[in-house]
């Protein structure tokens, strides 16, 4: 049984940990909404000083970085419990997935065109990815997803074309419900499906309704 010195010696530690996560959670926050957010802005946003950020994070670039590896550590465990026989709605669905994880998908947007980030981000997120560019071969070899544009291509449209509707959430306010439908729309449409037949998939697949995600 843990005696009093032994709690007392874990407390720091638990407050430490706390605040990291304070940092991470307003730098996730700040950045989003401004990518060149100042680090006394963020340490602001979380309670603490720019000192106190400090001693958990050498600079501006080893927040960051860790920043893009909490998100993508989220972001690809999504993409790994993501499937279906049918790889339109299993896309649909991952769509569905990052509308949930929208804050975390916003700062690796952001981060992935920016110097000296863009590399950390790509090779964070390569998992999901990977699995996307799956679904997207078994989908156009099983004739289900549009064959006329390479898998790999297509794969990394689809991703831009779910990334484009959660940016645009931060411009125009989508409620959970309509950026929830937006984003598959989006997807299977650049996918390959007419939008009756996008439209349809979501109102019929039980997989797709908003209950399945809650």
């Amino acid at each position: 049984m843990p005696n009093v010195t032994d709690e007392v010696r874990r407390a720091p530690r638990r407050d430490a940990a706390a605040n990291r996560e304070a940092l991470l959670a307003a730098a996730s926050t700040a950045l989003s909404e401004n990518p060149d957010a100042s680090l006394e802005a963020i340490a602001s946003a979380a309670g603490l000083s720019r000192r106190a950020l400090y001693g958990h994070f050498a600079g501006r670039d080893e927040l960051i970085d860790a920043l893009i590896a909490s998100g993508a550590t989220r972001l690809n465990a999504i993409a790994a419990e993501t499937d279906h026989p049918d790889a339109a709605t299993a896309i649909a669905m991952l769509g569905a997935r990052l509308w949930r994880a929208v804050g975390h998908v916003r700062i690796l947007a952001a981060m992935a065109v920016r110097e000296p980030h863009v590399e950390r981000a790509a090779g964070a997120l390569a998992p999901l990815r990977e699995h996307l560019g799956e679904l997207v071969a078994r989908g156009v070899d099983d004739g289900r997803l549009r064959g006329d544009i390479r898998p790999s291509t297509l794969a990394r449209l689809i991703e831009r074309s779910a990334i484009a509707v959660l940016l645009e959430a931060s411009v125009a306010p989508l409620s959970d419900a309509d950026g929830h439908r937006l984003v598959m729309a989006s997807v299977l449409g650049t996918a390959g499906l007419g939008w009756r037949e996008a439209g349809d998939l979501i109102d019929t697949a039980p997989e797709l309704s908003m209950e399945a995600f809650a």
